[in-house]
């Protein structure tokens, strides 16, 4: 004979043995303390919260032949054991999804007015009630409104909204929670110790985070992983063999989108799938960590239901997050795992996914209605926008700018940045801008990568506050150009190429330019 399933051999069979259900498992107790049984009970919730466990174990309760009623059910007693053993006549237990008929409910019905075989009460459990069609569940009203007083009516369903208010407000209805991370994690534990499997703390919390607060679903998942229970789980075991991607790759992704960086985001989206990682489990997984960031964004670190080390890399990531950004990125995210069913290439949906969390955000790319403005050109100097700070001191202004002074202030450019506009104040940083060159009024910035040009090229609202700042801090009006330092060409040479006698030259093929390699 096969061994039993764990979520079958954990079952809970006393009222203490129920994790996460502290509100309801408090109220039937003291019910049952005082007799104060209900006729119809009607138990709302998502799956593998302990809906029918709790019908049971309430069966087994109002049955119970022990003499004191705190102690029920004693599981000793004969009623208890038959019950736990699935032999007791007066535990009835129907299934809405297979017998939803009027018939079957008239049967019902008919039965229900005998009494009890052997216990004190005939208790019948109808799961996923919300099955039953418009005219069983007429049949089942006038049972409701008279029942015999041997009879109790446990119905159970994970759908409330498709149960008539009728059949709603003829019983004692109570809500079934989601189980709590830390709840469902220690659950895990005791019964990995109890089974004799070592496994790694990191791994019941991944498993947990599986379940999305499903004591049974967190169980099962637990009992796939037990292959050869001498051998030690580990975290990247349990991701393997779940399907799930490292959770290392999953903040990589985030941390892409915070940085508007998309060509390191669909490198980590190769990655994963390159692993084994599932790409729906790998779209939830993204989900589930940019909803974690927005909490954490919005509400603190608090809000977020998970261990220590992550609450440090949700927290880290939170500091750089923009809320639009994140709101975006979601909302895209949550339309892949969508098109994941039903399409053919499944990395696609993810990576224009992706692509959508990084372009420009509307309220960036945008100019003011008000003031409408075109990309600053390098040769001229900038208009002041209609957001910028006092004029500078006309002596000030009349200054000359030198690479120095721009690279003294160039630290406070970018915190400052960092602080109003977190886009660019991590594309600068990331991509290691630097002055580079000052000739007139034009500073020149050099950037490593040519994705970092290119948006900033391309982006009319990152070119005027980089501009706003530097001017700001210069305490005089300037303009910026933005070449690649380790590009296809070296800065030197794009400066160069920008030199309309130069370009004249070379049009005219009386000189030429060698490519540069490195730095000058």
């Amino acid at each position: 004979m096969s061994e039993q399933a764990l979520y079958l051999k954990w079952r809970p069979r006393g009222f203490d043995e129920i994790i996460g259900q502290t509100h309801i498992t408090r109220t039937l107790r003291n019910a049952i303390a005082q007799n104060r049984l209900r006729h119809a009970y009607l138990f709302n919730g998502p799956r593998g919260t302990g809906k029918t466990t709790m019908a049971r174990i309430l069966a087994k309760a109002v049955n119970c032949l022990h003499p004191d009623p705190q102690a029920r059910p004693c599981n000793e007693c004969r009623h208890c054991v038959a019950i736990n053993e699935g032999r007791f006549l007066d535990l009835i237990e129907i299934d809405a999804a297979s017998n939803n008929g009027v018939d079957d409910v008239r049967d019902l019905r008919e039965k229900v007015a005998f009494a009890p075989s052997e216990g004190r009460y005939k208790v019948y459990i109808v799961d996923e009630v919300h099955r039953f069609s418009g005219a069983a569940f007429d049949a089942l009203l006038k049972t409701l409104e008279e029942p015999p007083p041997h009879v109790i009516f446990v119905l159970a369903t994970t759908e409330l909204d498709k149960v008539p208010p009728t059949i709603r407000s003829r019983s004692l209805n109570f809500e079934f929670r989601r189980v709590s991370l830390k709840d469902v994690v220690e659950r895990l534990d005791r019964i990995a110790r109890s089974e004799g499997v070592e496994i790694e703390r990191a791994a019941l919390e991944l498993i947990a985070q599986q379940g999305t607060g499903s004591v049974r679903d967190s169980i099962s998942l637990l009992d796939q992983l037990i292959a050869a229970p001498a051998e030690r789980i580990t975290l990247e075991m349990a991701e393997q063999l779940l399907g799930t991607a490292n959770s290392r790759l999953v903040s990589k992704l985030a941390q892409a989108i915070l940085s508007n960086n998309p060509a390191d985001g669909l490198d980590v989206i190769a990655t994963a799938l390159a692993e084994g990682a599932d790409p729906a489990q790998f779209g939830r997984q993204i989900i589930e960590h940019l909803r974690q960031l927005l909490l954490t964004h919005v509400g603190g670190a608090n809000l977020v239901e998970t261990s220590e080390e992550r609450r440090a890399v949700l927290g880290e990531q939170a500091a750089q997050a923009n809320r639009e950004l994140l709101l975006r990125a979601i909302r895209a995210f949550n339309s892949a795992l969508s098109e994941l069913r039903s399409g053919w290439q499944p990395q696609l949906p993810l990576e224009l996914a992706l692509i959508e969390s990084t372009r420009p955000l509307p309220a960036e790319s945008a100019p003011a209605p008000s003031a409408p403005q075109r990309a600053p050109k390098p040769a001229a100097p900038p208009a002041v926008p209609e957001s910028a700070p006092p004029a500078p001191d006309p002596a000030a202004a009349s200054a000359p700018i030198t690479l120095s002074k721009v690279k003294a202030v160039w630290q406070s450019v970018l915190a400052q940045i960092g602080q109003e506009l977190r886009p660019l104040g991590a594309l600068l940083n990331q991509s290691a801008a630097t002055p580079y060159r000052v000739q007139d009024r034009l500073v020149t910035i050099a950037v490593k990568e040519d994705w970092a040009k290119k948006h900033i090229d391309n982006d009319p609202a990152k070119q005027r506050a980089l501009i706003k700042t530097l001017t700001a801090a210069l305490g005089t009006p300037v303009n910026i150009k933005v070449v690649v330092r380790n590009g296809t060409d070296s800065a030197e040479h794009a400066i160069m190429l920008d030199d309309p006698i130069v370009r004249e030259h070379l049009e005219s093929g009386a000189i030429a330019i060698e490519e540069s390699e490195g730095e000058d």
